[in-house]
């Protein structure tokens, strides 16, 4: 049994989806579909750069969508596979849920861009630059994670916004509260804290406002049936009603990103192979979260779809 999975914020980078623009019309078309849905031209941004612009919440997210989107759909029409017929889950880090429903035929592309561009600047706009912050925490678990942010809180918001795996733990709110957890972490026996590079506190209830943009939007523009169950953010359990996948994508604005969960709700009813589209990231996660063995590939390039296709 085989899930599709998709990466969130971070997996960005300058030059990304270039390759795979260049070897494939398919993925030149998707690209243009996002330029169109956005009146932007974001895949010039995602080739070329300024990085600085394409760091921002509100371009990054609409372009790791694009790029994983593009991705699987030179392995669906060249390879002349459907997700349908090869996946039995999909399901995404924080965007990457999006990305996800979109690849199971939730939402349209068009849609699924304007919606991730509408959550970025909603996320952007909710928090004044500079009062939040998020930090990684390198060798913690989930308990250890969230004593230390409830003892750095001081009555600031400081929780825990991503479980990504067994050994990192991401935590958010107030930056005061995030920098004072980050010089706590060996006294609660955590190997390091790093603060990341986000210009907002994501996955924490300050994000309240843009859960609430979030709702209107989805509202206007509410999903169908996937054609195969999403695993959610919010529950780390499958979903296919419209209506639920709807609630929790607003839900999943502030609330905590159970990624580790998530990979052992689909380990335990029996999927052994996933696959990664447009990113690294999320396959190391799932190697550790796993309890058991499985296979990880990540699928980027022209010659990893072709690699995969073989084995599909």
């Amino acid at each position: 049994m085989r899930a599709f999975i998709f990466p969130g914020q971070g997996s960005q980078a300058v030059g990304m989806g270039k390759a795979l623009a260049d070897a494939s019309p398919v993925a030149r078309e998707v690209f243009q579909e996002v330029d169109d849905a956005l009146g932007q031209k974001l895949f010039r941004l995602m080739t070329e750069g300024p990085e600085d612009q394409l760091v921002l919440t509100e371009n990054a997210q609409p372009a790791i969508m694009a790029n994983a989107i593009a991705t699987l759909r030179v392995l669906e029409r060249e390879g002349g596979v459907t997700l349908a017929a090869k996946a039995v889950y999909v399901a995404g880090h924080s965007l990457g849920e999006y990305s996800a429903l979109c690849a199971a035929g939730a939402f349209d592309l068009a849609t699924t861009a304007r919606l991730l561009k509408t959550r970025g600047q909603a996320m952007q706009a909710a928090v004044p630059v500079g009062i939040g912050a998020m930090a990684a925490l390198l060798g913690a678990d989930i308990e250890t994670a969230q004593k230390l942010a409830d003892a750095a809180a001081e009555g600031e918001m400081c929780t825990v916004a991503n479980d990504n795996d067994p050994s990192q733990v991401v935590i958010s709110g107030h930056r005061g509260a995030v920098e004072r957890a980050v010089a706590l972490v060996k006294d609660f026996g955590i190997k390091r804290g790093v603060l990341l590079p986000v210009s907002a506190p994501f996955h924490c209830p300050l994000m309240q406002p843009a859960a609430d943009a979030m709702g209107d939007a989805l509202s206007a523009n509410p999903p169908s049936a996937p054609l195969v169950p999403v695993v959610a953010n919010v529950t780390a359990g499958p979903v296919s009603d419209p209506d639920m996948i709807r609630d929790l994508l607003v839900q999943q604005v502030t609330g905590r990103v159970r990624w580790r969960e998530s990979v052992g709700a689909m380990e335990g009813v029996g999927v052994t192979h996933f696959v990664e589209f447009g990113g690294k990231v999320l396959s190391p996660m799932v190697k550790r979260s796993a309890s058991g063995e499985v296979e990880t590939v990540s699928v980027i390039s022209m010659d990893d779809i072709e690699a995969l296709l073989k084995t599909l």
